[in-house]
């Protein structure tokens, strides 16, 4: 969701800058940031657009950012438990999983992290059963962390176990190279799904484009015969932001 923290954990645990404020949809594109665990341990970080109910059908920004995470070995999920809004985090997280299960498959599949973030917000006595309640209401079997992405607090644990496991998997990948093949057709997979996806937003885009052009060409008494010149098939090009 818009406003979980994305840009203040990866400021927190990277060289990366992205903007942050106070109101949604402050990221507007992409944002890598190198982590650096020690001197010679260290991975990449993605930042993208928050997503919003109804993402996959095109709604919000965040869905065309998502094939930037075909790309990625782990995905990490932040949940914001103290909503400005007063939203309930377990219906948001929820919303969130339901976008990239109608989007792709094979995204949703992927390895997920849980970071409850801004538990600094939450009265002491009432994070573990607040928490306790995402957890047990996602139904949650993988990883989770507390975190406070502005206090830093739990950030390099995350990043720290990150580095473990993304090791983990080279050295696997070392001793079983077919390993390598199939996590490359993996990605193929999940990067075609997403090009489908997009192509079929902007199908959806166009044809509603032109009924309302056409619509209020008849409404002028105006010959409907148009084309759709002003669609601009770069609406899902972006631009990256890369910093170490």
């Amino acid at each position: 969701m818009p406003n979980a923290g994305k840009s203040t954990f990866i400021r927190a645990v990277s060289s990366a800058k992205p903007k942050v404020a106070d109101y949604p949809f402050t990221t507007l594109v992409p944002n890598l940031g190198v982590v650096k665990v020690e001197e010679h341990r260290s991975f990449v970080v993605a930042d993208i657009p928050g997503l919003i109910a109804g993402a996959s059908d095109g709604a919000g920004l965040g869905i065309r950012f998502l094939k930037h995470l075909t790309r990625c070995r782990v995905l990490l999920h932040l949940v914001d438990m103290a909503p400005f809004d007063e939203s309930s985090p377990l219906e948001n997280a929820k919303s969130i999983i339901n976008e990239i299960e109608r989007f792709s498959d094979k995204l949703a599949g992927r390895e997920r992290w849980l970071l409850l973030n801004k538990v600094d917000l939450l009265p002491g006595d009432e994070v573990e059963a607040r928490c306790k309640e995402v957890i047990e209401g996602l139904n949650w079997a993988g990883p989770v962390f507390f975190i406070s992405a502005i206090g830093r607090q739990g950030t390099d644990q995350v990043c720290g176990e990150i580095m473990v496991h993304l090791e983990s998997i080279r050295q696997a990948e070392k001793e079983a190279p077919e390993l390598v093949e199939e996590e490359l057709v993996y990605q193929l997979d999940m990067q075609q799904e997403a090009r489908e996806r997009i192509e079929s937003l902007r199908q959806k885009h166009r044809a509603e484009r032109l009924r309302a052009k056409g619509k209020l060409a008849v409404d002028n008494g105006v010959d409907d015969d148009f084309g759709d010149d002003d669609f601009d098939d770069d609406d899902y090009d972006v631009e990256t932001v890369y910093v170490e």
